[in-house]
């Protein structure tokens, strides 16, 4: 604040104290007030907006597909109805249903047939199906380090990870916005490797214009309870490729084709029964009717959100890429440097904050120091195929130090639904964070 907003703030607050905090203005009235773990007010007393949103719809279309009595996807309209709905919304050639975001990337990684002796690059800052679906083909993880400032993958250390073994990219889109999409589709095209887009938290953001999962050779998509896009669980493929596609409905169809009558050679020799029921179809044709007002919504919070947050020292939202045209928001990520909170730890911070009322969460712990990671250097079937030598050469190379800092020291969270609410729930969540940062030698003695 330069000097002249200074004397005008400072008479505000004189005025304030004598005419009463409501005449401020919001984003000043917490220069007066005490932190809630101090003994103070809350900045936050109200309700938080509800997840999922139902009503009508979601009634229709349910009862509809309860009435039919037709409620496996074989024969039956629904699946096929969303699928044709969400490639219209993503701008794809095709979609397939799935039951969940996990096996959608499951499908994907067995129409390409990876298998042991595979490798499949991927980023440490994920959630763990990511990892899952790799290691149950008996591939090798290989994981290359965090972009600290956007959360995403560093696209650019993939190019020193790939080797004669790398069969695939599995970059993911995490918290909703875009990785560096230019740069990986460049490594890719240069080393002809496929692009797999773990696109499960990030419905419909985009890419200079472009839905995200239209990049690679197919995108994934997660409707478990907590995304965008809802129906509890379930997924969804997008692919402009008519062979990948087909290859895709083969291994979720039991390595059957369309038809459901014949053996297809499509997704080699294995299969699955990984289809979509009728009822989760339902609840997402009617789900999607929502979507352009929630993106409406997140997108303008967010930014007026970061905003306020980025002039707060010591707080500083996720960057998002040039070629990021919209972010899904599916989490609201920002780091903090306890060096400007007079020391503050991380956790002390995020219990101040939800004193406040203000739910914030430190997110992922670092995936290459978990015990569940370290453990399949011990696998039998790992030893077996990649040998002890291997799999010890594998244990020393999957350390990802910019990540651990990430997870361990700087990166927080506020989920989608925060970002649903008004103005005023974004100018409390930065009076919190004001609070705290002013008596943030008071409370890092807590």
């Amino acid at each position: 604040m330069n000097r002249r907003g200074f004397i005008k703030s400072s008479s505000m607050i004189g005025m304030g104290a004598a005419l009463g905090l409501s005449g401020l203005p919001y984003s000043m009235q917490s220069q007066t007030r005490r932190s809630a773990i101090l003994g103070g007010k809350r900045s936050f007393n109200g309700t938080w907006h509800g997840w999922p949103v139902v009503g009508t719809p979601e009634e229709e279309e349910l009862l509809k597909v309860l009435r039919s009595g037709k409620w496996c996807r074989l024969g039956s309209p629904t699946a096929p109805r969303f699928e044709d709905e969400y490639r219209k919304m993503t701008g794809s050639g095709h979609a397939l249903a799935t039951s969940s975001g996990t096996t959608a990337l499951t499908t994907m990684l067995g129409a390409l047939d990876i298998g042991p002796g595979d490798e499949v690059i991927l980023p440490p800052y994920t959630f763990i199906a990511t990892y899952n679906v790799i290691v149950q083909n008996y591939a090798l993880p290989i994981f290359v380090d965090t972009d600290i400032e956007s959360f995403q993958i560093d696209a650019s250390k993939i190019e020193s990870a790939i080797t004669s073994q790398t069969r695939a990219l599995m970059p993911v889109h995490i918290g909703g916005s875009p990785f560096d999409v230019d740069t990986v589709m460049k490594v890719a095209s240069k080393h002809n490797l496929p692009v797999i887009e773990d696109a499960c938290q990030a419905h419909f953001a985009e890419w200079k214009g472009k839905k995200v999962g239209n990049f690679g050779l197919g995108g994934a998509f997660s409707f478990q309870a907590s995304k965008n896009l809802n129906s509890g669980e379930g997924g969804a493929i997008i692919t402009n490729d008519k062979g990948f596609y087909n290859k895709c409905y083969s291994f979720h169809h039991q390595g059957q084709g369309s038809d459901a009558a014949s053996l297809e050679p499509g997704s080699g020799t294995r299969g699955s029964n990984l289809r979509m029921t009728e009822f989760q179809a339902a609840i997402l044709l009617a789900q999607m009717t929502r979507i352009p007002e929630q993106i409406k919504q997140r997108s303008e919070n967010a930014a007026y959100l970061s905003g306020l947050l980025s002039e707060i020292p010591g707080i500083k939202p996720a960057k998002l890429y040039e070629g990021t045209t919209r972010s899904a928001f599916h989490l609201y990520m920002f780091r903090y440097n306890k060096e400007a909170f007079a020391g503050m730890d991380r956790s002390t911070f995020v219990r101040a904050l939800n004193a406040e009322g203000i739910p914030c969460s430190t997110g992922y712990t670092s995936l290459t120091k978990e015990a569940y990671v370290h453990n399949l250097a011990k696998n039998k079937h790992y030893l077996k195929i990649y040998g002890e030598r291997g799999m010890k050469q594998w244990l020393e190379q999957i350390a990802c130090p910019v990540n651990d800092k990430l997870c361990e020291e700087e990166a927080l969270w506020f989920t989608q639904t925060m970002l649903l609410g008004d103005r005023k729930n974004m100018d409390m969540i930065a009076d919190a964070i004001r609070k705290i940062s002013r008596e943030a030698k008071a409370i890092s003695k807590l």
